[in-house]
């Protein structure tokens, strides 16, 4: 119990200090942000940064993500990966890249390996592995694109690439790379390419933009269209 407490104690005053920075304070904003655009059940700011397991192991993952860097303190980084894992039910190995505007709805069960790459603007939901097929030190697990959406129980094995806009339904199983602007689906999963209508709309949009209407400024970035019912939970 005293381990609790002083490791808590420890990330509060880590905490207090991140928001001293400008830079922290942006990160946090853009956080809640995508909490809001991707969970409609998210209403108050508080209440999402005190209950949401997702958000409390993508914090933590950052600061563990650096300590993973330096020889000396990949230990440290390990262990307290643990840590978070018991606390938050979600295992992020602290080797692994993860983009802006992650997120992970309903965040329990989630592993993700060492090697995982992921790029910005992805949601994933609970129960979802990014796993590795191989026992070699080496590139040996998923590489995620942008703008990609992983439906709950789905498991993306081995060093497969998961392109941009694309969506893996829930459940599926995937083990062969998933081209951009493609959905995978079923046990193994086979892909198939989304809608030209869909994939044409998200052309115009390639990059997030930023728009003024009076004030403030505020920012768009692409959303997710669920068009296969294997996506849904």
């Amino acid at each position: 119990m005293k381990t609790i407490w002083t490791m808590a104690a420890a990330a509060a005053g880590a905490a207090a200090y991140g928001l001293t920075r400008p830079s922290v304070r942006a990160t946090l904003r853009e956080d809640l942000d995508t909490v809001r655009r991707r969970d409609p059940a998210a209403t108050n700011g508080l209440v999402s940064i005190v209950s949401y397991p997702g958000l409390h192991a993508i914090w933590a993952h950052r600061g563990l993500h650096k300590l993973w860097q330096n020889d000396s303190t990949k230990v440290p980084a390990r262990l307290l990966s643990q840590a978070v894992r018991t606390l938050t039910g979600v295992e992020i190995h602290p080797g692994a890249q993860i983009g802006k505007r992650f997120f992970i709805d309903h965040a329990n069960g989630v592993v993700i390996g060492e090697t995982a790459e992921i790029g910005d603007d992805v949601m994933l939901y609970h129960q979802v592995t990014l796993g590795g097929t191989s026992m070699a030190q080496t590139k040996r697990h998923p590489t995620i694109g942008n703008n990609v959406l992983v439906g709950s129980g789905a498991k993306i094995l081995g060093p497969v690439v998961v392109g941009d806009n694309s969506a893996i339904g829930a459940n599926a199983v995937v083990v062969k790379d998933v081209p951009a602007d493609s959905s995978a689906v079923g046990i193994p999963a086979k892909v198939r390419p989304k809608k030209a209508a869909r994939v044409g709309a998200e052309s115009e949009l390639p990059e997030p933009l930023t728009r003024t209407v009076g004030a403030p400024t505020y920012t768009k970035y692409p959303e997710f269209e669920l068009v296969d019912p294997a996506i849904w939970i």
